[in-house]
């Protein structure tokens, strides 16, 4: 895997690649929902859902029971719902993934500039990295509204790597989804895939990525082998 010489740098997802948050927004949904006399709906419902930012997110809820006209009409206080109840409840009911924090550690121990870099609001990432004692690993982190444009648009990743001041080909990113994969390849970053995250219901296998990686401790061990 050539394609790994020379990475100074990597970009992490966040949300279905370093933390489990589904049962964040399963709190969060339903709670909204509840403010708009709809039933709740189950963890699978919302995992196909997740990973496109909270706009997308927020309208595909609503279209499970309503038009396009009336989720239109009600798109502002239901966003307005959803992010009071995550805001309240921010990774209270979120867990890590086996291997993040030994795969962060091993990744700057070999002098890897890290940045995270999510469609998740920038307002619930910041916090919720603080959290769960991720901050402390990101010299860069960007939310989905952080950019006039979101993952899968290159625009985040070209960022990051403007930011590093390195070329794409010295920044891998690292992610659970197609998101993350178009993303890179438009880019022109090497991209690793864990098999675990959310992808939109889709088989990771199926997801062009320079390869799939068990844990993010795997993803700096094969990393490592190639520098």
């Amino acid at each position: 895997m050539s394609v790994l010489a020379g990475v100074r740098a990597a970009i992490i997802d966040l949300d279905g690649t370093m933390l489990d948050t589904i049962p964040d927004f399963h709190v969060a949904i339903n709670g909204m929902r509840a403010e708009l006399d709809l039933a709740p709906i189950s963890q699978d419902q919302i995992a196909l859902m997740v990973g496109k930012g909270s706009e997308n997110l927020i309208r595909s809820v609503l279209g499970l029971d309503w038009d396009a006209a009336r989720v239109k009409a009600h798109f502002e206080t239901a966003m307005d719902a959803y992010q009071r109840h995550y805001l309240s409840i921010n990774g209270n009911f979120s867990a890590l993934y086996p291997g993040v924090i030994e795969g962060l550690t091993a990744l700057k121990a070999q002098g890897l500039r890290l940045a995270c870099v999510t469609n998740k609001p920038i307002a619930f990432t910041t916090p919720l990295l603080k959290l769960k004692g991720l901050d402390g690993f990101f010299d860069v982190v960007y939310g989905g509204d952080s950019l006039p444009r979101k993952k899968p648009d290159p625009l985040p990743l070209q960022t990051v790597c403007a930011d590093f001041g390195l070329a794409p080909a010295q920044v891998v990113a690292v992610g659970d989804s197609s998101n993350d994969a178009q993303a890179a390849r438009a880019a022109g970053c090497p991209v690793l895939t864990v098999p675990y995250g959310y992808n939109h219901g889709e088989a990771i296998h199926k997801t062009d990525s320079d390869g799939i990686v068990a844990t993010l401790l795997d993803a700096a061990i094969l990393i490592r082998s190639h520098n």
